[in-house]
């Protein structure tokens, strides 16, 4: 299984068009991030594929983990080295059936009931949020805060990868309490130099994995 890693890159080409899954790919692998996620909500199957195999190519030259975002069909279709499942889509323990003995399975959640739900049903990491107000996410639900992301924390033990709102400044809040690690969509994918939001994110981030 390849590493769930730190810094998770979800791109997006409906918050912003000037850029592409392949360049959002690009940039946040030279700027540092550990895992790259497809995040495409509408559009043919055959052209997520068709991403999805580019994506997992620059992610395979450089090591950087590749997750597809809700699909399982185009995780197993572009060989990804994970999949990222919601409340309301393919079961995690259906997904483990069906995907690679390797293959990494994430699910998200927004409270404690949803996250320890996750790690019942074989969940490989949680992604957990909103933490902050977020724009990015439409079915996003209030703001968690960072108290229920620290109680998340220690309740669950597998990583717990911050999401929603999170961006360079309020970072070190976020992993002062203890989650393994941090995603993000619009904090890279709307900046107008991606490749340099990852690296400031990156920074931000390496204090805290040299502490662990």
């Amino acid at each position: 299984m390849k590493s769930i890693g730190r810094l998770h890159i979800l791109t997006d080409v409906a918050l912003q068009t000037r850029f592409s899954h392949t360049d959002l790919t690009r940039y946040a692998i030279k700027g540092g991030a550990d895992t790259v996620q497809l995040r495409q909500k509408t559009g043919s199957t055959r052209d997520m594929i068709t991403v999805a195999v580019e994506m997992k190519a620059l992610c395979a030259e450089t090591g950087v983990t590749f997750v597809v975002n809700d699909r399982v069909d185009v995780a197993m279709a572009a060989a990804a080295d994970g999949v990222h499942l919601g409340q309301d889509d393919f079961p995690i323990p259906l997904a483990k059936r069906v995907l690679a003995e390797d293959c990494i399975v994430g699910g998200s959640a927004s409270t404690l009931q949803e996250a320890l739900q996750c790690l019942t049903d074989g969940a490989d990491y949680i992604g957990f949020g909103p933490v902050f107000y977020t724009m990015s996410k439409e079915d996003a639900g209030p703001a968690s805060g960072l108290t229920l992301l620290a109680q998340v924390v220690k309740s669950v033990p597998i990583p717990i990868i911050a999401i929603g709102g999170i961006n360079h400044t309020n970072l070190p809040a976020v992993m002062n309490t203890g989650t393994y690690g941090v995603a993000v969509i619009s904090a890279v994918c709307c900046h107008d130099h991606p490749e340099e939001a990852t690296r400031v994110l990156r920074a931000a981030l390496r204090p805290y994995e040299s502490a662990r």
